[in-house]
């Protein structure tokens, strides 16, 4: 069976991502805030921001729970026919 490589983000890229969000955030907001238009369209924008904000954490969580089913379908699939092959292996002696 081949071992399940096991992929760790560095702290430099988990600070990277963490800035990155803070900082386009705050850009958006700070834009809302700045825009010349008024109150009920700016909250609207904000109101916007903030969906895309929850859908996006709900798209990412949704597609890493999807890969790890696959992975554990993989690993079960890849113990089954390894443990096919092995029986083969014992009968063939």
């Amino acid at each position: 069976m081949n071992p399940q490589h096991s992929t760790k983000d560095t702290g430099a890229w988990i600070l990277f991502t963490w800035i990155s969000f803070i900082v386009a955030n705050t850009m958006m907001i700070l834009g809302i805030y700045h825009a010349p238009v008024d109150m009920w369209v700016k909250g609207f924008f904000l109101m916007g921001l903030l969906f895309t904000i929850g859908s996006t954490f709900t798209l990412s969580k949704t597609i890493r729970d999807n890969a790890e089913a696959q992975s554990y379908v993989n690993r079960v699939v890849e113990a089954k026919n390894e443990q096919l092959m092995n029986n083969y292996e014992m009968r063939q002696i």
